[in-house]
C-alpha cells in the first residue's frame, strides 16, 4: 500500500488559488514600475516578488530522502508563494512539497508568463567537474554508484535548467547548479542579465572563484549574489559546504546585506557593474532553533565558529 504522504501533498493544503483568479481578471501589466524584492531562504532558495505582488520561489530545499545523512538542521519551513520552481532533481533544490504554491514549474523548459512576470527556462547540464573542489564529489559519485554523470548521457538528476525571471524592468538569472561552460547557444538564450544568482562557496562545491568571475564577466551582470553556501545554524558540516565570504571579499566594496530581503530598482541596478550583494547568514524566514542547542538556555546561545 502506498504511503499517504508519498509524492506532492498539495491536496492536504487548506489554501486555495483565489488570489490567482483575481489576478487573471485584472493582471498587473508587464513592465509596470516599482521595486522588485529579492529574498534569500538559505541554500539556493530565493523568492523574487514583482512590483505587482506576484512571488516566485526557486529551489526550495530538504534533507536527503534516504535519511542516511542531513545537509540541514531542519526542513525548509512551509512557505507561501505564488509560483514554485526547481532547477533540477537534487534534494537541496527540489522540495516543491515545502511550498504552499498556486503554480509549480518543475524544471521548466520554455517560457511561462503571468501578470508582470515572465520566466524563461533553458535546458542544460549540471556541473560534473569538481576536480578543483575541496572534495571531488563528482568523481566520488562515479566511483560509488558506477554511474557516469557526465553529459550527454547523464541520469536525470544531472540535468539542470537555468531560469531567467523578468519583472520590474530587471532580468534575474538563477544558475542552479549548472556547468560552468555551457555551449554558446545557451549563453545566447540567456541574453542580458541584471542580477546573477550564482552557487559560490568556500569549498568550490559547484563553481570555483575563477569560474564564477568569468561567468559574471560574460553575462555582464550588474549585480551578483552568491548562494549554495554554509550557514552555521542551517547547514550541517556533513554538507562539506563553506561560507562564501572569502569569495565576496575578493570584490571591491561588496554590499553586506543586513536582512534576508532587499528591494531592487531598475534604474539603480543598471548603474552598477558586477557589484556583489551578500546575504551572509541572513534569511527571510524565522528560523527554528538548531536541535544541537537543545537543553541550552537561549540566553547562552553561542554562534558556532565558521
Amino acid at each position: 500500500m502506498a504511503d499517504i504522504n508519498e509524492g506532492l501533498t498539495t491536496w492536504q493544503q487548506a489554501e486555495n488559488h483565489n488570489k490567482m483568479i483575481d489576478l487573471q481578471r485584472k493582471p498587473p501589466k508587464p513592465g509596470m514600475p516599482g521595486g522588485v524584492e529579492l529574498s534569500y531562504f538559505a541554500s539556493s532558495a530565493f523568492r523574487i516578488t514583482s512590483p505587482g505582488g506576484i512571488s516566485v520561489m526557486i529551489d526550495p530545499w530538504r534533507n536527503h530522502p534516504s535519511g542516511k545523512w542531513d545537509w540541514y538542521y531542519y526542513e525548509l519551513p512551509m512557505t507561501e508563494v505564488d509560483i514554485g520552481m526547481s532547477t533540477h532533481a537534487h534534494f537541496d533544490h527540489d522540495a516543491l512539497h515545502r511550498l504552499k504554491s498556486h503554480t509549480l514549474l518543475d524544471r521548466l523548459i520554455g517560457t511561462y508568463s503571468f501578470g508582470d512576470v515572465t520566466i524563461h527556462g533553458i535546458a542544460d547540464k549540471h556541473e560534473t567537474d569538481s576536480k578543483e573542489s575541496h572534495y571531488d564529489w563528482c568523481q566520488l559519485t562515479r566511483d560509488l554508484t558506477g554511474i557516469d554523470v557526465s553529459p550527454p548521457d547523464n541520469p536525470r538528476s544531472f540535468d539542470n535548467c537555468l531560469f531567467v525571471v523578468e519583472t520590474g524592468g530587471l532580468r534575474f538569472l538563477h544558475w542552479g547548479d549548472n556547468r560552468h561552460n555551457p555551449p554558446d547557444e545557451v549563453w545566447d538564450w540567456i541574453g542580458e542579465v541584471d542580477v546573477a544568482l550564482l552557487p559560490v562557496d568556500g569549498s568550490r562545491h559547484i563553481l570555483t572563484y575563477e569560474r564564477a568571475d568569468r561567468i559574471v564577466d560574460r553575462l555582464g551582470a550588474r549585480i551578483v549574489v552568491p548562494h549554495h553556501y554554509f550557514i552555521w545554524d542551517i547547514t550541517t558540516r556533513t554538507s562539506t559546504l563553506l561560507p562564501a565570504v572569502d569569495w565576496v571579499d575578493t570584490h571591491p566594496d561588496p554590499v553586506q546585506l543586513d536582512s534576508g530581503s532587499t528591494v531592487l530598482h531598475a534604474d539603480e541596478v543598471k548603474s552598477l557593474n558586477g557589484k556583489v550583494y551578500h546575504f551572509g547568514d541572513n534569511v527571510a524566514y524565522e528560523r527554528p532553533r538548531p536541535r544541537w542547542l537543545d537543553g541550552i538556555p537561549e540566553s547562552e546561545d553561542v554562534k558556532a565558529e565558521d
